[in-house]
């Protein structure tokens, strides 16, 4: 598997943020716009994170941040969690379909804020296994 530790965002623009968050709200005829409260300081998070080297626990916290500061009125997790997943497309490609499946859920829980301590656990040993 390729190294893991790489400079995740730098691909994501926060325009391309606010883009997938814009057809998202589209697809399902929901308001899109930015909230007063948590845009500045998402786009804060995502603009100083976006160059840095991290690993994918770093990723899914840095996605799972900003997806609450909620800076957009609708489809904030949604929004992060597909970032995420489509980051993702090109490391699972190398995994086997059931273990690529469980990583995506597992990633697509933890950015959304419901991912259980098992699930948490299974991310570990699932990237402990890959780094061998």
């Amino acid at each position: 598997m390729a190294d893991l530790n790489k400079k995740w965002l730098q691909v994501v623009s926060w325009e391309t943020v606010v883009s997938i968050n814009a057809a998202l709200c589209e697809a399902r005829k929901a308001l899109h716009k930015p909230t007063s409260d948590g845009y500045t300081p998402a786009k804060d998070l995502w603009e100083r994170s976006r160059l840095k080297k991290m690993s994918l626990p770093e990723l899914l916290q840095i996605c799972f941040q900003c997806h609450r500061l909620a800076p957009f009125c609708n489809y904030n997790g949604n929004t992060f969690v597909t970032i995420v997943k489509t980051l993702l497309d090109d490391e699972l490609s190398r995994l086997s379909a059931d273990k690529s499946f469980i990583l995506r859920s597992i990633a697509g829980h933890i950015v959304a804020g419901t991912a259980t301590d098992i699930e948490g656990k299974q991310l570990d040993s699932m990237l402990a296994a890959l780094e061998k």
